[in-house]
């Protein structure tokens, strides 16, 4: 796109509270290696037979290329076991075609840390790829970052025949990708695939893209517990471009907090400026999900993506033991076929905890405008009343062209409810 083209569109598009969207958002070419530093191939500091776990060797050439001043880990064509790595300031991951840094299944190569999971501050595992305080990160190439997460998924779904109400907590599982307090994130081209929990959890971060990436997880023969594609957890300024998704859980999901003071905590909070964008999703259980941990999301932007199987597209979990406001959201140009619902809003009460709280905390989603949409559903107005848990106002639905089983629930449940040309046709053989 032309450069007078990117600034036509700059003066015109708005985030939907009216803030004039960004130029970094249109600003995404490739990385550009020639500003990163030297190129430190892995091969050239880890013994020959590349069959063992280096996690040791491989965080030793991160710490070393940080004391030179900064630069490029190369991840050449093969497969390279590691627990945990840790990567510093002014160091680059690179996995070229054919290469393939693949996580450890052994849980105790992930160290217990201090960290952020499931909406609260606490000990636990480490990711396989971990990035703290960092200002500037690219990781890019056309590789692979594989998990290996089939014996934790075997050992989860096992403890769950054990105690059915078994937690993420309870059965440690580590994450792929992990940033948190962050700037200038890059993840461009990337496989990240078969974690053994979230695939990537981005925590108090700002201006973080995901571009040209496939995520995936398996939901058969054995299900990947939880794993969710991106985990946007009090950020701002993000970006998810040209990126697949098909994964065992929600694909994009908007977290921030849980609990009956949630919002009080100075370590939970908004998210907000996102915009998710030219991306396709397979098999997964939402595209767009706010919560189940989640305080408040403003400004948000789902555009021009298309659906394969998914369960639903636009999920909002209600907890009635936080919380919650979602607000300006706008969703267009939403294509294919949905498993399940195409806009699901309910309580949400797994591991409902008030913790001793009297009264339930009221909850909000307000201003969600869905327009220029046209594809197959199960239901599509799931959507639930809950005047003593939350409400709903300032809904627009306009240009949607819906083949569906159900109906569902009427809109007019919402307050300040508008639709324009909006036709829902049945279609039982669906």
């Amino acid at each position: 796109m032309s450069t007078v083209a990117n600034k036509d569109i700059i003066r015109q598009e708005c985030f939907p509270d009216g803030t004039v969207i960004d130029r970094w958002f249109y600003e995404n070419p490739a990385p550009d290696t020639a500003g990163m530093g030297k190129q430190y191939v892995l091969t050239d500091y880890i013994p020959g037979d590349k069959t063992g776990i280096y996690t040791k060797e491989i965080q030793s050439l991160i710490d070393y290329i940080a004391a030179e001043g900064g630069g490029i880990l190369v991840v050449p064509r093969g497969v390279f076991c590691t627990g945990a790595i840790f990567f510093r300031q002014g160091v680059n991951l690179c996995i070229e075609k054919g290469g393939v840094l693949k996580g450890s299944d052994d849980v105790s190569d992930y160290p217990v840390c201090d960290t952020r999971i499931e909406g609260e501050n606490c000990k636990y595992l480490s990711a396989l790829i971990n990035a703290d305080g960092l200002d500037g990160f690219t990781m890019f190439g056309e590789g692979t970052v594989e998990g290996n997460g089939e014996k934790a998924w075997k050992a989860f779904w096992h403890r769950r025949k054990w105690n059915p109400q078994c937690t993420n907590k309870d059965e440690q599982r580590p994450r792929l990708v992990y940033f948190s307090n962050c700037r200038n994130v890059t993840v461009f081209g990337l496989t990240l695939q078969n974690s053994h929990f979230w695939t990537n959890h981005l925590y108090r971060c700002d201006f973080v893209k995901y571009i040209n990436c496939r995520i995936t997880s398996p939901s058969y023969p054995v299900p990947a517990p939880s794993a969710d594609g991106i985990d946007i957890d009090v950020c701002r300024d993000v970006l998810i471009k040209n990126c697949y998704f098909e994964v065992n859980d929600d694909s994009v999901v908007l977290k921030g907090g849980k609990g009956p003071y949630a919002d009080t905590l100075q370590e939970n909070g908004i998210n907000e400026r996102v915009i998710i964008e030219d991306c396709e999703c397979g098999l997964c259980h939402g595209c767009l999900t706010c919560g189940s941990e989640s305080v408040h999301n403003k400004n948000i932007i789902i555009r021009r993506v298309k659906l394969n199987n998914t369960a639903r597209f636009l999920w909002l979990k209600m907890r009635p033991d936080t919380p919650q406001n979602y607000e300006y959201i706008t969703a267009e140009e939403i294509s294919g076929t949905i498993s399940e619902n195409f806009i699901d809003i309910n309580p949400w009460t797994q591991f409902y905890d008030l913790k001793g709280r009297k009264d339930i905390p009221l909850s909000y989603a307000s201003d969600i405008t869905i327009k220029n949409c046209k594809v197959n559903c199960k239901t599509y107005f799931n959507v639930r009343t809950a005047p003593e848990q939350y409400r709903l106002s300032g809904f627009r639905f306009e240009s949607l062209d819906i083949t569906a089983v159900n109906y569902g629930s009427q809109e007019d449940i919402i307050e300040n409810f508008k639709a324009k040309d909006v036709y829902v046709k049945s279609n039982s053989a669906l």
